[in-house]
């Protein structure tokens, strides 16, 4: 396996790639949910890539950019057990300057949810995957479905502009009590991570309404919503794949998604129906 810091090691190691290539785009701090991503990338091209890179350019002002979690090592690791063929690992001058264009995100997707919440947040995420996908030139993109809203606006970037790249959405990875791995998990104490647990109970309680006949979204919200206090509830929305709002439950058209606080802790978590 090849580390590559270099934008020139990253287009040297492309170069002679001459079959499928996947990607995998991480912000590192890896855990089984990443693998997940990576052992469907290895499992399905001739070579994948990593990139292991916190971007900036996706932090509000005040977020958690200079504490969000950084395990280089363990990463590597990670990707070696994975089979991973290159890590590219680059510093922040390396793939930014100081006045270069940025690429928006569309309005009607990224301006609810979690950019209502993160106003700016999908613009960074779009610019750098743009940046990324043109020095990669991926065959296939894997994207974990807990980021539901970053895979919708990706795939709607992807076909917008026209880039010749498959994008692959691969099913949330959860812990055994049912907590939806990600990084910012690290940040929790032990009783933090039991009250997180309140969010996937939340989102099991309308799975059990929605097999019990209840599609209303505002029942199904107000029952998930008595069980998420006394967390700090960002959003509770019932949505179609456009990202608009329901009334009801369309099966095979429909995700729950949620956002709360535990303690200083932003999580999310949805379902897809």
């Amino acid at each position: 396996m090849q580390i590559l810091k270099t934008i020139s090691q990253l287009r040297e190691f492309r170069s002679k790639c001459s079959s499928s290539v996947g990607f995998v785009p991480t912000m590192g701090a890896l855990h089984a949910g990443h693998a997940e991503l990576i052992k469907s990338s290895v499992t399905q091209n001739d070579h994948t890539i990593v990139s292991i890179f916190v971007n900036p350019t996706q932090f509000l002002a005040g977020e958690d950019l200079n504490r969000y979690p950084r395990t280089p090592e363990a990463d590597i690791k990670i990707c070696e057990l994975c089979q991973v063929d290159a890590v590219f690992m680059p510093e922040v001058d390396e793939i930014y300057s100081e006045d270069e264009p940025k690429v928006i995100a569309p309005k009607e997707l990224s301006s609810v949810l979690e950019g209502y919440s993160r106003p700016g947040h999908f613009d960074g995420v779009c610019t750098i995957l743009t940046k990324f996908f043109n020095l990669i030139k991926p065959t296939n993109a894997y994207f974990g479905k807990k980021d539901t809203q970053q895979l919708l606006i990706v795939e709607n970037m992807v076909k917008s502009l026209f880039m010749d790249i498959n994008i692959i959405g691969v099913d949330i990875v959860r812990s055994s009590d049912g907590l939806a791995l990600s990084s910012r998990n690290s940040y929790l104490n032990d009783d933090e991570l039991a009250q997180a647990l309140k969010l996937s109970r939340s989102l099991m309680k309308a799975s059990n309404l929605i097999k019990a006949n209840q599609l209303n979204s505002i029942e199904i919200k107000k029952s998930m919503s008595s069980i998420l206090e006394p967390l700090k509830v960002d959003y509770i929305e019932i949505v179609d794949k456009n990202l608009k709002q329901i009334q009801n439950i369309e099966l095979g058209n429909s995700i729950i998604l949620v956002a709360a606080y535990v303690g200083n802790t932003r999580l999310i978590d949805n379902l897809w129906v």
